[in-house]
């Protein structure tokens, strides 16, 4: 008996090629080791655009080191010598440093930070992060317009939100975007506009940015251009006025800004330290970017847009030194200074190394007699 020919079944289409990474081409000023060994400091930034987050610090033949770990969407950022909170593309992880005091690894790092806890948050655009002086971790929630903080269960908890929000909904209303903190505590935010209607901020671009006292809800200024990453340093309270391009200070009682140091970029991250601001730039991008005065400031000044960290000396407002990202990176989204740290390295989440390196905190000495 004969057996019916059956049809062979389409072949699949090819799956499509993964495009091959554009290179990335990282420079320095030639100054920028002796400052970090000066300064005692290591520099973490991170950028979404590419998940990646990058350490740059000073290696034992005291030349710059440059490190770098895949974090998809690596946006907000907080660090201190023994751990690392970022906030990723639906999670918030934290890094814990497992070196002890003198310990070093085969590369001569005196941090490594490995991933300990990821919490899973969903998809919430994690902007700035921060830790409370009771511990508990704070972030600014830009989809659900919000101060959120972590819970057990839930995606979030609820912290704070802006007066005029009428509905916590994921809709990114005014994009709250910036967290500066006094004590411990939550003191002041930044949003693109008080608009309350969905993405209801891209209209509001050049000019409605605000700064927001948390404590009291007022409106301590709602003249800035998608203003950034307020920060409270010395008794000032700073600001990038990203949409023209300024570090700059905003006088908490009559909102006033006061442009400080123009830096060649879309400003996103800053930091503080011994008396300088690292400042976090960007490539304007087509579209959230397009048509700030920004345009007309490099214009003016016959000047290509930057992506990369700026280092700027308060006293003089002279940028000292500066790290360049070209071709595969456009745009960085946070920058921290980790204090006392020379050298520091990461275990990244898709390495082999997160399966196969083990450590483990000693027992405790039982007491005599006991047993």
């Amino acid at each position: 008996m004969s057996e019916t020919p059956t049809a062979a079944a389409p072949a699949a289409p090819p799956a499509p090629a993964t495009p091959a990474p554009q290179p990335i081409k990282i420079s320095c000023s030639r100054g920028l080791a002796g400052w970090l060994l000066r300064n005692n400091v290591t520099v973490a930034f991170s950028s979404y655009q590419s998940g990646r987050l990058y350490l740059v610090g000073v290696d034992a033949q005291e030349r710059v080191s440059f490190h770098e770990r895949y974090f998809a969407r690596a946006m907000g950022l907080w660090a201190d010598p023994q751990r690392i909170l970022l906030a990723t593309l639906f999670q918030l992880w934290r890094l814990e440093n497992v070196l002890g005091a003198g310990q070093r690894t085969s590369e001569g790092a005196d941090r490594h930070y490995v991933p300990r806890v990821a919490h899973t948050t969903g998809d919430l655009d994690i902007h700035d992060v921060a830790v409370m002086a009771d511990g508990r971790i704070v972030f600014v929630n830009t989809s659900y317009s919000c101060l959120a903080l972590l819970s057990p269960v839930h995606s979030f908890r609820v912290f704070w939100k802006p007066p005029f929000i009428s509905k916590l909904a994921p809709e990114d209303r005014c994009h709250l975007n910036g967290l500066a903190m006094r004590n411990g505590e939550p003191a002041y935010v930044t949003a693109v506009s008080k608009s309350d209607i969905v993405t209801g901020w891209r209209e509001r671009r050049a000019e409605g940015g605000c700064v927001i006292d948390v404590k009291s809800d007022s409106i301590v200024s709602d003249k800035l251009s998608m203003p950034h990453s307020p920060r409270l340093y010395r008794d000032r309270l700073w600001v990038l006025n990203s949409g023209l391009g300024y570090l700059g200070t905003v006088d908490t009682g009559t909102g006033a800004f006061t442009p400080h140091t123009f830096c060649p970029g879309f400003l996103r991250g800053l930091t503080f330290h011994n008396g300088f601001a690292l400042v976090g730039l960007s490539l304007p991008r087509n579209g959230n970017f397009a048509g700030l005065a920004l345009d007309g400031e490099l214009k003016k000044r016959d000047a290509e847009p930057w992506c990369g960290v700026q280092i700027v000396e308060l006293a003089s407002g002279n940028i000292v030194e500066w790290i360049r990202l070209e071709g595969g990176v456009s745009e960085l989204f946070d920058v921290q200074a980790i204090p006392g740290v020379r050298h520091a390295t990461c275990t990244g989440i898709l390495s082999d190394e997160i399966q196969s390196l083990v450590t483990f905190e000693a027992a405790l000495k039982a007491p005599e007699g006991a047993g």
